[in-house]
């Protein structure tokens, strides 16, 4: 199951990538709208200025992090923003040997191939010595992690003694208290959002919390940033109507234009409170 299931993150990503890339540039996340979200910032910019709040928010900059891996690298948006933001030596990883390529393209068009390498690397079995990097960073790859558990715990393995962990992931509501447990159509909703997708699941933010305390993480923080990022769906919709867009997914291939096409699902989900972005911080 669990290699099928990376067989169609791979296929997903092999398949998408160049269009993602031709149509909306090489960061392959959401973008950051003011903590209400109601910034009209232009959404290349807005997707750099999540990098930049992610960090303002979770890591002490004053501290170097000389090593680190990119969990979820895509085409190497972040790790080549990082390797330059912080003087730093950037290993990132992918299931897809089409976007570990394509970063490293893009690592020596940039002219940092010395501080940037890519390799196909499975998350839950990384190829690193424990305690081998300063910074782990996954932007929005948790939720194609089949094991969560398993998961944080190579983020903690390969982290080293007093250095942080920074994730931000899609998670769905939190469960208790007046909403109580996921409704039927709940369920349905994820469940369309997980085919189209090739996620296994999402969990909650406070199910994070806790696996991360559970694995060993220590001053571990959690935020709700789901205003922040939610116009950004509504932003990627109008522009999958661009003529290049179209003839694009046209090309691409039945599972790029069944995601473009339930695009809808995700802004729905932020609007009903359903689907959420959730942040950890953690240390070691």
């Amino acid at each position: 199951m669990k290699s099928t299931l990376n067989q169609q993150i791979q296929q997903f990503y092999d398949a998408s990538s160049a269009l993602w890339e031709q149509i909306w540039g090489e960061h392959m996340h959401h973008g950051y709208y003011g903590p209400e979200g109601n910034l009209k910032t232009e959404r290349r910019q807005a997707q750099i200025d999540l990098i930049e709040e992610l960090l303002k928010w979770g890591l002490d900059q004053t501290t170097p992090t000389p090593k680190i891996l990119d969990v979820g690298c895509g085409i190497g948006g972040s790790s080549l923003y990082l390797a330059e933001k912080l003087n730093a030596r950037v290993t990132g990883i992918t299931l897809s040997p089409v976007q570990a390529q394509r970063a490293g393209d893009r690592a020596a068009e940039a002219r940092l191939s010395q501080n940037v390498n890519f390799q196909v690397a499975n998350a839950l079995a990384m190829p690193f010595e424990d305690e081998s990097f300063d910074l782990v960073w996954s932007l929005e790859s948790g939720e194609h992690m089949p094991n969560k558990i398993q998961f944080l715990q190579e983020c903690h393995r390969v982290l080293k003694p007093g250095g942080t962990f920074l994730m931000a992931t899609w998670c769905h509501r939190p469960l208790g208290g007046d909403p109580g447990q996921l409704t039927d159509a709940e369920r349905h909703h994820l469940a369309q959002i997980y085919q189209v997708y090739a996620l296994p699941y999402v969990i909650s933010l406070p199910e994070y919390q806790a696996i991360a305390t559970r694995v060993g993480f220590n001053n571990i923080d959690t935020a709700d940033w789901s205003k922040a990022v939610a116009p950004f769906w509504d932003i990627v919709i109008d522009s999958a109507f661009d003529p290049a867009a179209i003839f694009g997914l046209l090309i691409s291939g039945p599972s790029t234009i069944r995601a473009a096409l339930s695009l809808g699902l995700m802004s729905q989900g932020y609007e009903q409170g359903l689907i959420r972005f959730g942040l950890l911080r953690g240390t070691k």
